[in-house]
């Protein structure tokens, strides 16, 4: 049962909330099932973002004047929100980004001064390219050896192999929350104990996590915690890193500029204190505002409920996919979330995606971005649907439809 300060979910209602969802796509209502990649964008997040830019839009932080100050407190007030919404202990540890991208490659780059030849970096072979490429940055500039951890047959974490691969040489363990193909869900507070054990940081990428199950950095005792916003119903060139306070005060500054700065003169520098050394120039302030209003609007619902909402779209798909000879779902791990990836032997994934489209079911076909896992499952690529709070059963129905349909043009 909902919280008496939580919404319902009142799906009409919610579907209002968002406008691209009353368009039609090919002549069919549009069944937009990308989410894993990007999620749409309601009107609070819409209306937050061009009021801004209407009334009280300036640079922020030093202005004097009184457009400058309202954007400033707009803008931090987005960072206490991302505090809130991730528990972490204080506005101080949240850092505004891009994106998880560029967050990643920030925790990395700030991070390179610790790495030396032979240091043992440790991923998992489910890792999206943004967890992935970085640290190879390290590999090839610093002598990083990177250390891969594989899966179970259902596509869980293999633990037993995380835990051998951790040793006296490891120094950072860089792991997704949740993975962007197979929806498995990690343990991230047992990576964090068998890390910390070593000695070793921790990096969870929460791109997936973050809108799909609830995300507590204090409970999890990670180091840092990456998310993006345009999967959480924000708007792109937005992006959060969580760092400890013993993590971003050992961490160097990641690019160079106004505001991460307290003094420069032409023989010295002295930078600011976090979050500010990790933030230069001008900010992505309408982003973050943006971003602001998507996790005041995520917070509005019992999560809980959104999870089992997402988790009823999915077992009505597995249902429905079990039953279209030849398709094969990868990644059943328990606990895992509404990411459903799967392949439909004789058919390339991008037919299957275009015949689909003509339906107006839009899903996402290709490697996505995760060719290390693609090896490991033995395909070069797959189609993939991935579900969020505005979906419905029936749109599963029609996306169950069409690809019974795309099986009998492709196979």
């Amino acid at each position: 049962m909902a919280c008496p300060m939580t919404r319902p979910i009142d799906l009409a209602a919610i579907r209002a909330e968002f406008p691209i969802l009353s368009r039609e796509v090919n002549g069919h209502p549009l069944v937009y099932f990308d989410n894993a990649a990007s999620a749409q964008k309601p009107n609070a997040v819409i209306d937050a973002i061009a009021n801004q830019s209407r009334t009280a839009y300036a640079n922020v932080h030093r202005g004097i004047h009184t457009l400058s100050n309202e954007a400033t407190e707009a803008y931090e007030a987005a960072r206490g929100k991302a505090r809130a919404f991730l528990n972490a202990p204080a506005p101080e540890n949240i850092l505004f980004t891009k994106g998880s991208t560029e967050g990643i490659n920030l925790v990395a780059s700030a991070l390179a001064g610790e790495i030396h030849a032979g240091d043992e970096i440790v991923l998992s072979v489910m890792e999206h390219h943004s967890n992935i490429v970085p640290w190879h940055f390290l590999r090839e500039r610093h002598g990083a050896v990177l250390r891969w951890v594989g899966l179970t047959e259902d596509g869980a974490l293999d633990m037993t192999a995380l835990a051998e691969a951790i040793g006296p040489k490891t120094k950072f363990v860089a792991m997704t929350h949740m993975s962007n193909v197979l929806g498995t869900v990690t343990d991230m507070a047992e990576i964090v104990r068998l890390a910390h054990a070593a000695g070793a940081q921790v990096l969870a990428d929460g791109s997936q996590a973050a809108v799909h199950v609830p995300v507590d950095v204090q409970a999890l005792g990670v180091d840092w915690y990456v998310m993006t916003g345009h999967k959480l119903y924000g708007p792109t060139g937005i992006g959060v890193v969580y760092g400890t306070a013993e993590a971003l005060d050992r961490a160097r500054p990641y690019q160079g500029g106004g505001e991460m700065i307290e003094i420069v003169t032409r023989d010295r520098v002295t930078y600011n204190t976090a979050p500010h050394k990790f933030e230069a120039g001008t900010p992505p302030i309408l982003e973050a505002i943006g971003l602001g209003a998507a996790l005041d609007w995520m917070r509005s619902f019992d999560l809980s409920e959104v999870h089992a909402h997402e988790m009823s779209l999915y077992h009505r798909a597995v249902e429905g996919l079990r039953g279209i000879n030849g398709l094969k779902i990868h990644g059943e791990a328990p606990g895992k979330g509404a990411v459903l990836t799967f392949s439909l032997e004789g058919a390339h994934p991008h037919d299957v995606a275009q015949i689909l489209d003509r339906y107006g079911v839009a899903i996402r076909a290709g490697h996505h971005c995760a060719q290390p896992l693609m090896e490991h499952l033995g395909v070069p690529s797959t189609a993939r649907a991935s579900f969020a709070i505005y979906n419905t059963l029936a749109e599963v129905d029609t996306f169950i439809e069409a690809l019974a349909k795309a099986r009998k043009m492709l196979v």
